[in-house]
């Protein structure tokens, strides 16, 4: 089974499941994680250089926590917050 960091929207958001696929074997997985009820801190203009991970610990106190700004600005694709001019920003999770 794999492990997860224990701050990851897996641990966090998602479920474990246990049952049997059509071979008879036991098996496990994890639901896909929600995306919490987040409030928003404010705005960040982006320049060059603003990587996700550099904001989201800057702002979020966790360079893993760049899933948070994703959902925030409605980001499938991490990479799509490359084109915004200003990122919303998630206040920081207790």
């Amino acid at each position: 089974m794999a492990q997860f960091d224990p701050k990851s929207r897996y641990v966090l958001y998602a479920q474990t499941r246990f049952g049997t696929d059509r071979r008879g074997r036991s098996v496990v997985w994890v639901t896909p994680a929600r995306v919490p009820d987040q409030v928003e801190l404010g705005l960040h203009r982006r320049k060059a250089g603003h990587r996700l991970d550099r904001l989201a610990a800057y702002y979020l106190g966790d360079p893993m926590g760049g899933w948070r700004i994703s959902a925030i600005n409605d980001a499938v694709n991490p990479d799509a917050i490359a084109d915004l001019p200003l990122v919303r920003i998630p206040v920081k999770a207790r």
